[in-house]
């Protein structure tokens, strides 16, 4: 078996990108308007009560961006400071409707 855990619609990747509730707010808002200007993802909208908003900024444009637009779930272009949904962003799409779906079922966090 040769179960390659990056290769595009791999289950893997797709669960790694939503394994931090920062890239599936960041993903939910995408398949909702698209394309999205960059500042629309406020890092007050994105924080939890806990969250330390400057190390979330640094996060957000160091990790969390650059990790979905390698995913190709998104295209971030910081020129024109714009986010829009990317080329395999129709392979997390599913999920995403279906965990949007069934959020009150879905332990407390989501997304």
């Amino acid at each position: 078996m040769t179960g390659d855990s990056a290769a595009p619609g791999s289950l893997d990747r797709i669960f790694d990108a939503l394994s931090h509730p920062y890239r599936r707010r960041i993903l939910l808002l995408v398949s909702e308007h698209n394309p999205r200007d960059e500042d629309e993802f406020s890092v007050v909208e994105l924080a939890t009560e806990d969250d330390d908003l400057e190390l979330l900024t640094t996060e957000l444009y160091h990790a969390h961006l650059p990790k979905l637009a390698e995913s190709g779930y998104i295209e971030w272009d910081e020129d024109i400071h714009s986010i829009r949904r990317g080329p395999n962003f129709d392979e997390i799409a599913p999920l995403l409707r279906l965990m949007d779906d069934y959020q009150d079922e879905l332990p407390e966090g989501w997304p």
